[in-house]
């Protein structure tokens, strides 16, 4: 049952093809990296023309490696939201335009929910679990009761913690991308030169708070004045040091909330981007295991946006006969709570 994925929601451009037991038979990533690191951040419309300008190539790619015709595919999965709307568009119908022509299931993915179920294919981790979902534009914790039932219980009130790391790279000239750029500062830096904020910390509810951080961050860069290499690790460290705390401590009261209402479920993933970050890893390692759960992150590779967790999550609803129709659209927005999203939430 090989599926082929495409994800084209940011600045990858992507495909995979993975089998129902979970071998990756290709897994395909361009990076547009160097195309954005001139203006600082990720440009849509850049995004958007180099996705129409590689995909094709990156699809026949993944086809050959797998070493597949695309009659041998048992469905296509193609991300359609949230992201950037014009690179959403560019992988979503050429998902409809594959599928359409070979006469092949289709499944229109929600890419947050491609983080959330990379942990069943990497670790075959059960339902439910509790994942902590982090990446330059979401911030969030939920209850996963299985596929298509989210249950959201914490999320940032402002900023991304992906973005929070963006911005104090550029204010600390360490470049883009900003969160491994800021990790591998950290890594020479002390985390308690500079005394930061733990936005939120203790409160009772499971919502996360970044604004806050990144200003403090603004006023002890202004008033350090003119940092050499050694103030500016430790501005980096000190920085990751707070995220981690406040990662922490909302976990742990999140974990706390679902091991009362899942007594028999000790498992906490977390998922995005900035669950590459080794530093926050340990972090968790430590909070989990103080509240009796076990941590599960997927390997860097599948943390960072992919085409695999498309296909794999392409296949967890094939399974279940969840398939989607040419008419599905695309989204800027899409929150994976669908009682969040009837309340109106963005993501």
């Amino acid at each position: 049952m090989p599926v082929l994925g495409i994800e084209t929601s940011c600045d990858e451009t992507a495909a995979a093809v993975v089998e129902a037991d979970g071998t990756i038979r290709a897994d395909i990533v361009l990076s547009q990296i160097d195309d954005h690191r001139p203006y600082g951040g990720v440009v849509p419309e850049i995004a958007a023309r180099a996705h129409v300008e590689h995909l094709d190539t990156i699809i026949v790619r993944a086809m050959s490696e797998a070493d597949l015709g695309y009659a041998d595919l048992d469905g296509i999965a193609a991300t359609a939201g949230p992201g950037l709307i014009g690179g959403v568009m560019v992988g979503l119908l050429t998902g409809k335009a594959i599928a359409a022509a070979r006469n092949t299931p289709f499944v229109a993915v929600n890419h947050l929910e491609g983080h959330a179920l990379t942990a069943r294919l990497t670790d075959n981790v059960a339902f439910p679990y509790l994942l902590l979902l982090i990446s330059g534009g979401h911030c969030q914790l939920l209850e996963v009761a299985g596929v298509g039932a989210y249950r959201r219980i914490g999320t940032t009130i402002d900023d991304a913690v992906g973005e929070a790391f963006d911005k104090t790279a550029k204010l600390l000239g360490l470049g883009f991308p900003g969160g491994p750029a800021v990790e591998t500062a950290a890594a020479q830096g002390d985390p308690k030169a500079f005394a930061l904020p733990r936005p939120l910390a203790g409160t009772e509810t499971c919502d996360f708070s970044f604004s806050g951080l990144k200003t403090a961050v603004l006023h002890a860069v202004r008033d350090a004045g003119p940092l050499n290499d050694q103030r500016r690790a430790d501005m980096a460290a000190s920085f990751q040091a707070a995220v981690a705390d406040v990662l922490a401590d909302r976990s742990t009261r999140a974990m706390a909330q679902f091991a009362s209402r899942h007594p028999n479920a000790r498992t906490l993933v977390v998922a995005g981007g900035v669950a590459a970050n080794q530093a926050l890893r340990s972090r968790l390692v430590t909070a989990a295991a103080t509240q009796g759960f076990s941590l599960v992150v997927p390997p860097p590779r599948l943390c960072t946006d992919n085409a695999v967790m498309i296909a794999w999550t392409g296949l967890e609803r094939l399974r279940l006969g969840m398939t989607d129709g040419f008419d599905a659209p695309p989204r800027a927005r899409w929150p994976l709570d669908a009682a969040a999203a009837a309340a109106g939430a963005k993501a």
